[in-house]
This record gives structure tokens, sequence and C-alpha cells, in this order.
């Protein structure tokens, strides 16, 4: 298998110029589903596959598992703080460093998979109950110097939900 599709398991993210309700409700259900597809993917896998990188110089599914808990938290706050500010700047952080941690490196998976399915839970939530005027609403990236809508943001986690359980099966189907 070549790095590109063991990189980008779904293909890479490419922002939609138009977004119908349509869209957003199938992007809204792979990210209520999320959390069930991650813990069924890596229910059975051991510690040792578990610590497996899903591919050359990539995280193990360990790190991937926190990765999605981390990533997921800081996307709920970015929602959270376009809703209740105009046009925020949020906080970047360095994805890569957060991986190397000992809570990334070391723990055991199911703390994070708690958190991905109390936190989803309660994004859909606030998702479900968006006007179309608060799908537009946006927060400004300073390290990617780019402005996202919700409507946009919805369509990336989505994305990277699915981008990431498919790191994990690539590791699960490699232990068949």
């Amino acid at each position: 298998m070549e790095i590109e599709s063991l990189k980008f398991p779904v293909g890479r993210f490419s922002a939609p110029k138009e977004i119908t309700g349509q869209q957003l409700e199938e992007w809204v259900g792979i990210i209520e589903e999320f959390p069930a597809l991650l813990r069924a993917a890596t229910d059975k896998l051991s510690e040792e596959q578990l610590d497996t990188p899903y591919r050359p110089e990539g995280w193990t599914v360990r790190q991937v598992v926190h990765h999605c808990a981390d990533s997921h938290m800081n996307s709920f706050i970015r929602f959270k703080l376009a809703l209740t500010e105009d046009h925020p700047t949020i906080k970047p952080y360095h994805e890569d460093l957060w991986a190397e941690l000992a809570d990334a490196k070391n723990l055991p998976i199911e703390s994070s998979l708690k958190i991905l399915e109390g936190l989803h839970h309660r994004w859909v939530v606030l998702i479900k109950s968006l006007s179309e005027a608060d799908l537009q609403k946006n927060f400004f990236h300073p390290a990617n110097k780019k402005t996202s809508t919700l409507a946009t943001t919805i369509a990336l986690y989505a994305w990277h939900s699915s981008h990431h359980l498919g790191h994990v099966k690539l590791v699960s189907e490699r232990f068949r």
C-alpha cells in the first residue's frame, strides 16, 4: 500500500463549496456514530497492537485514539466560542507534541473512548440545535490564517472521524 493511502485512508479533506441540509445530516451522523465505531475497531486489539503505528513513522493506534479526544475537545470549544463571540481567534495547539506526551503514549485508551462518547453526545445535541445563521458563525485560526464556518467545521470533523477510524482499521486488519 502506498504511503498516501496509509496517511489518508479516506482521502484528503476538501472543504465543500456549498453545503446542503442532506450533507449536514450525513456529517452529523458520522460524528454521532464515531465513538461507537472507534470502540468497536479497538475492542479486540491487544496492548501490543494498540502500540502499533498505522504507517511507518506514524502514530500508534493508542496515540490516534488519544489524539481524537484531544482534537475533538478542542473543536467543541471552538464551536462554543464561535457561538458566543463575534469571529473569535482560536488557540491552536501542537497536536504532534501532544501525541508525544505520557498520557497519549502510555495511558489505556478507555479514558479517551469515554471522553469521546460523552463529548460527541453533547456535540451532536449542540449541532442539531443550530440555526442556518448559527451554521455560518465562524472562528479564525491563526496558524493557517483561515476563517472557518461551523458548517465547514462539521464537514471537517466528519472527515477527521472517518480519517482516524481508517487508521485504526489499517492496524486491526493487519492482525486478523
